[in-house]
């Protein structure tokens, strides 16, 4: 088994690398900007730049390792056993908008799931890492989630697809479950509120329509913080969505007691 401390030295040093880059980028006047699944999903050349240099940054490392990014240059099979989940650029509306919440996202994982984790927000200039069965750190603060009695005094952050009909249902679940939680945030970033959860600044996170690089590094920031994350598949826009349910074991079980409540579609 590779060292995790060199894994994870490694991530830290390409992430802070693509974190400048980004910087660079978001003082321009203007990006060039594509769309992905909508008119709403927009993909911009700092996207790109980011993940060449993360790509580049890793193999030059680690030649043999397999790669997924969520854009083109980072797809590929290695025979190490290990894989990097790279998301160079996760919450590119708000880096757009210049709303300072979006961070890189490195993991590196086996057979078993990340190994080590990364989520660096390059404008607070905050990075948090977790080793598996080493903890959850940012900076020299050892992370751990929070603990509210009932799901009544739970600050739970979520997110929302791009898809229009799949936004219509989740909103009507949003509507619901601000009336049985302290409030509901949405920063706009699936890397970071996973890792503000770790950090117990939000107590739980549930979101749907994520990819495996929205929350590899992320998953394990929480897991190790003492939290509990799961899957689940609820259907909205008319198919199966993909979701995410984090936070402490209560919260946890308390977010899936409450989506359950709804039924297979997640909408009452």
């Amino acid at each position: 088994m590779t060292d995790p401390s060199g894994l994870l030295e490694l991530a830290v040093d390409v992430a802070r690398d693509a974190g400048d880059l980004l910087r660079s980028y978001a003082e321009r006047r203007s990006l060039g900007v594509e769309t992905k699944t909508s008119a709403t999903d927009p993909v911009s050349e700092a996207d790109h730049a980011a993940e060449r240099l993360i790509t580049q940054g890793l193999l030059a490392a680690r030649p043999d390792d397999g790669m997924l990014g969520e854009e083109a240059a980072a797809d590929r099979t290695g025979t190490t056993g290990l894989r990097w989940v790279v998301d160079p650029l996760d919450g590119t509306v708000n880096f757009l908008y210049r709303y300072p919440q979006w961070c890189v996202s490195i993991a590196c994982e086996d057979e078993a799931g990340p190994v080590v984790g990364v989520v660096f927000a390059p404008i607070p200039d905050e990075c948090f890492v977790a080793v598996r069965g080493g903890g959850a750190r940012l900076g020299d603060h050892e992370l751990h989630v929070s603990a509210p009695p009932d799901l009544a005094r739970t600050l739970v952050a979520t997110g929302f697809a791009y898809e229009s009909s799949t936004r219509a249902d989740q909103g009507r679940l949003v509507a619901d479950l601000v009336t049985v939680t302290r409030d509901v945030r949405r920063g706009g970033s699936a890397a970071l509120d996973l890792a503000w959860t770790a950090a117990g600044r939000v107590d739980g996170y549930l979101e749907h329509g994520l990819n495996p690089w929205d929350w590899a590094a992320g998953r394990l920031l929480v897991e190790e913080a003492g939290g509990v994350v799961s899957s689940v598949s609820t259907v909205l826009g008319g198919r199966p969505r993909t979701g995410v349910i984090a936070g402490g074991r209560q919260v946890h079980d308390d977010l899936a007691r409450w989506l359950g409540e709804r039924g297979p579609s997640g909408v009452r």
